[in-house]
This record gives C-alpha cells, structure tokens and sequence, in this order.
C-alpha cells in the first residue's frame, strides 16, 4: 500500500538523483570553511537571495536563532507574531540562550502584522523597558504568501523605528511561486532571511541564513557555541544544492495539489475547509468533533496519516501526487457517507 503523508511538507525523501549528488559531494572540514560544497551551497543561496552572504546550519530552528542572537543583545526586545514560529514552535531558546523578551502580537488573517500595532509596541528609549531592537516576520505563514506590496511598508516601518527586519523564510521559496516573482523580490527588503532546504526544497536536512557579511560573520560565531559547526558537511549541503537547482520551480505543483484538495473536499458537508487565494502548500480542515479519532484511525488503516486534532493541517509536497488527492478525497467521502 503507497503512503499518503500529509502532516508536513519536512516529511519528504530524497529523491535518487539527490542520494547521487549527495554521494558524489566534494567535501572538507566547514568548521575550518574548507568544505568547497558547503561554501557552494552558501553562496548559492545568498546570490539567489540577493545577500552578501550566507550560513548553513542544521536546522531552521538554529538559523531562526542564530540571526536573534546577532541581531540583539541580552535585555534586547524582537516583535513577533503570536503563532509565529521563532516564537511559539522553537523552544524559547531566544530567551534561554538569548536573554531576548519577545513582544508577541496577533496575526491579521493574510499572516500579516498590523504595522500600526508594530510601531506601537515599540517601546520608548526609557531604561524601564527592554530596548526593541527586531522585528520579525515569517513567509509563508499558515500556508499564506505576504503581499508584496506589504513588504515594503514592513521595510519602511522598521527604518521609521531604527528596527532590524528578519524573515523566517522557511518556505519563502513557495511565497515567491505564488507570487510569481523571483525569490529575491521578497528577501531584498530584510536584513537577514533563514531559509529551510528540508521542507517542500525535498533535501533531508539543513537551512541557510543569508545577511550582509558582517551580520553572517557574527551568526557564524553564535553557530559555533550553539554547537552547530559541522565537519564533512558538504554531504548534505549537496542535497540543498540539489534542491535548489531541481527542484525549486516544482513546488508549483505543490500548489495545484492543495488547490484540488480543497475543491474536493469542499463537496463533503462535514468538512469546513479553509483555503484562501494566498494559499500555497496548506489546506486547513475542520471536521466534528466526535469525528477526530475515528476518522485518524480509519486513515491511518488505508495509510494516509494525517495531523490530529479538529482542524487538521494537511500539507502537500513532492512525494504526494495528483493520484493522491483523488484517493484522499475519495477515502473521507468514504468515511463520512458511511
């Protein structure tokens, strides 16, 4: 039986030609800046971000980190949203390890944050408050591309209050597909960018912090404490060169899946589903309550594994096919016709 995975586009695998780049990487010691295909990949992902420079690192999480960590200092503020990923899903490690106060604020419904609320969360140079130093935004955001008109207004924001601008550009790749401009149209109006290769990329691991060179040299320095330095790297980094060369332009697809997952399951009355015109990968459904556990269960029997909870995130990716939806949607009419 072929699995259907959509609880995330980071359950991806790497395809046979990426296992061949990967096998066939030139490598060194990266923590010495030896390893001539981690320097690639770097350079690769700064040029097409339009950045000076760029940082490869483990995971996200670390580069959302890392560029914290360089942007602010101990007793420093960074304004966030709410559900935003640096600040809800990575541990609190900006205040751990960071000593960094987060100012959280409510998403608007297009991922956006209200930058009338932004400049008023900003906090008076008064040694009563923390000193607000970022700002902090994330594209795509559940699933949604930032306008690009939006941008820009963020980029004027910030300057207007002596702000650094950082984009948790996880999937920034997607928002620059739906959008239909090139990558850079998006990452030029921000001080640093964290971009992930593990997720709809397809690459097994890694993401990329890109900035000017002197911010990247100071994430480099926090890279090493935070124990991200790594050796013989370029085994991976060549999956993230992979990706970013084949199959960036595919994540189209992607699209055109979640699309015709909503349509179909917009046709079950039980399924309320949410998808707006911004939309890229995500799809968001919310089904009764009494119907959550059953209806895992009964997917997880015909090998479609799905997110719990009353309204399920299901994400499509480069190891879901058009042929996938059509049983998906098949099996939950199923479900609840029965």
């Amino acid at each position: 039986m072929r699995h259907i995975d959509l609880r995330s586009d980071t359950v991806t695998k790497p395809t046979p030609a990426m296992r061949e780049a990967m096998a066939a990487a030139e490598v060194g010691d990266d923590v010495y800046g030896e390893d001539p295909t981690v320097n690639e990949l770097e350079e690769l992902t700064a040029s097409m971000l339009a950045c000076e420079a760029g940082l490869f690192a483990p995971s996200g999480t670390q580069t959302n980190l890392l560029a914290l960590l360089s942007h602010c200092q101990r007793g420093d503020e960074y304004i966030v949203g709410q559900l935003a990923h640096t600040y809800k899903y990575e541990g609190g490690g900006a205040a751990v390890l960071g000593s960094i106060q987060p100012q959280p604020l409510d998403f608007e419904q297009d991922g956006t944050l209200d930058l009338e609320r932004v400049a008023a969360a900003v906090k008076p140079d008064d040694f009563h408050f923390a000193k607000t130093k970022l700002l902090c935004l994330e594209n795509t955001q559940g699933g949604l591309a930032l306008p690009l008109d939006y941008l820009a207004r963020a980029r004027a924001c910030a300057d207007r209050y002596g702000l650094k601008l950082h984009l948790d550009g996880a999937r920034i790749f997607n928002a620059a597909i739906k959008c239909a401009v090139e990558v850079s149209e998006i990452s030029r109006h921000f001080d640093t960018v964290s971009v992930c290769l593990s997720k709809g990329l397809g690459a097994p691991i890694g993401s990329v912090l890109c900035g000017d060179r002197q911010t990247i040299a100071r994430a480099r320095r926090w890279r090493k404490m935070l124990g991200g330095g790594m050796r013989q790297a370029g085994i991976i980094a060549a999956a993230g060169i992979f990706a970013l060369q084949h199959q960036y332009r595919r994540l189209q697809q992607d699209h055109e899946h979640a699309r015709l997952l909503a349509d179909g399951l917009s046709e079950i009355t039980e399924c309320s589903v949410d998808y707006h015109a911004a939309q890229t990968n995500m799809v968001f459904l919310t089904i009764p309550r009494q119907a959550v556990g059953e209806l895992q269960s009964s997917m997880a029997e015909q090998g479609i594994l799905l997110a719990g909870g009353q309204r399920i995130r299901l994400v499509t990716h480069l190891d879901i096919d058009k042929q996938d939806i059509t049983r998906l949607v098949s099996s939950f009419r199923d479900f609840f016709s029965s």
